[in-house]
């Protein structure tokens, strides 16, 4: 089933949407969430959270590309997940220890997102820019820097995947770094 069909189950609350995409997506799903959490429970929990959330979200949203959509979705709820789990615990006192993530947490559900119309245009520039340079790679490049830097893959397994060595591979990872450094800054976004 193609993913304008599997939306289109969404859009008629056909729950068969849901199985649909974690046959087609589940395996993508649980690889970025078992690269960022390290934990196999979690992971699941992660990507059972994800089909949630797609079907509470679509309608009204209709992803143009489900998969990085789901993607995003996934990556989100593993990160959240992995600052809750990394936390710092309150002290004995219960100063003082608290982490910054934590609190910011806390603060989640009652203060609106610090985003304003001016950050929201600024990611939406860099969206496009880094969109056009990753366009710009050689596909094995871009592949690579994908697998990376978006599904969070080791570079062990980008490695054996890849047929080099660890060190090519980290090589080549920190050459494309370079690379998108040196465009940024000649492209004169501000990054913050």
């Amino acid at each position: 089933m193609n993913d304008n069909q599997i939306v289109e189950l969404y859009f008629q609350r056909d729950e068969t949407a849901i199985s649909e995409t974690s046959e087609k997506y589940g395996g993508f799903c649980l690889g970025i969430a078992k690269n960022i959490l390290g934990n196999s429970e979690d992971a699941e929990e992660c990507v059972n959270d994800t089909w949630l959330k797609a079907w509470g979200s679509i309608p009204p949203a209709r992803p143009r590309n489900l998969r990085a959509w789901l993607g995003k979705v996934v990556k989100r709820l593993a990160l959240d997940r992995w600052r809750k789990n990394h936390a710092k615990k309150r002290g004995a006192d219960g100063e003082s220890t608290v982490s910054l993530d934590q609190i910011l947490d806390e603060l989640d559900d009652c203060v609106p997102s610090g985003e304003n119309v001016e950050s929201e245009m600024d990611r939406q520039e860099l969206t496009f820019f880094l969109n056009s340079w990753l366009r710009e790679l050689p596909e094995d490049d871009c592949v690579l820097f994908l697998k990376r830097y978006w599904n969070g893959d080791p570079v062990k397994a980008l490695a054996e995947e890849s047929g080099e060595t660890v060190m090519a591979v980290t090589m080549r990872l920190y050459r494309l770094r370079v690379k998108l450094r040196k465009a940024l800054e000649e492209s004169g976004l501000k990054l913050g």
